[in-house]
């Protein structure tokens, strides 16, 4: 039913695409077949899969960066009061702060390579992952702790069979979230000061005023998010059956 419904909605995404391209005839709004036809000849042409693994690796690194991060200290946090108090006013002033404006300064500082744009994903993730995994390890019951204690004085043992597995869906349904975050930051850093990526290549075709060939590019892009997306519900659905819930 869900593979039924995820087609329909494609259909009726790409009709609708075809008819305000037809509505509007303008160069700057090709149909869904010209940017297919698109992104098959940028496919073939190979300029595609090495910007679409340039794209992969930067969100990766970037996400995998912030959860080295965020994992302990959010849960720190939300164990540890004193903790929580001392570091929540500066998460309270950053969190809100619009850290794609960074970029120039990152840019200045680490270059035009891949460091400022895996650091500023991995940034705006880790403020995302960290107020989720605080909240989750914070709502833990006390009762479990204490039948915990009962069982092991252990606090591996602890953070194994009873924190890591409670913040464990939250923490997948924040990463699966932070996925459309990062792959937009992806997209703004790789056309700022870049020669190589999706938002390198979108940018492109669109200075060359070939819209066929940026909307192809933009579908890669797409891709790439849903890709992302997909495989982290995929893990979800995987490592947390117990809480899976059918419907």
């Amino acid at each position: 039913m869900k593979h039924k419904t995820a087609l329909l909605a494609t259909f009726i995404l790409l009709a609708g695409w075809h008819g305000l391209s037809l509505l509007m005839d303008k160069p700057f709004l090709p149909t869904p077949l010209a940017s297919f036809l698109a992104f098959y000849d940028l496919a073939r042409e190979g300029a595609l899969a090495k910007d679409f693994t340039i794209s992969l690796m930067r969100v990766l690194a970037g996400t995998g960066l912030a959860l080295v991060f965020a994992l302990p200290l959010g849960l720190a946090m939300g164990r540890k009061k004193q903790l929580n108090r001392l570091l929540d006013p500066f998460i309270s002033i950053l969190y809100p702060v619009p850290k794609v404006v960074l970029l120039p300064i990152f840019v200045v500082l680490l270059g035009l390579g891949n460091a400022p744009k895996i650091f500023l994903i991995a940034l705006i993730v880790f403020f995302q992952l960290l107020v989720v995994l605080r909240d989750a390890a914070a709502a833990v019951p006390a009762e479990s702790l204490l039948a915990m204690r009962m069982l092991s004085d252990s606090r591996i043992q602890a953070f194994r069979h009873l924190l890591l597995p409670w913040c464990l869906p939250d923490l997948l349904t924040a990463l699966r979230v932070s996925m459309g975050t990062a792959v937009s930051v992806l997209f703004f850093a790789e056309t700022f000061a870049s020669f190589d990526g999706l938002g390198a290549l979108i940018l492109d075709g669109m200075e060359r005023r070939d819209y066929a060939a940026m909307y192809g590019a933009i579908i890669a892009l797409s891709l790439l998010g849903v890709f992302l997306y997909e495989l982290i519900g995929l893990a979800e659905r995987h490592l947390c059956r117990w809480k899976r819930v059918d419907g």
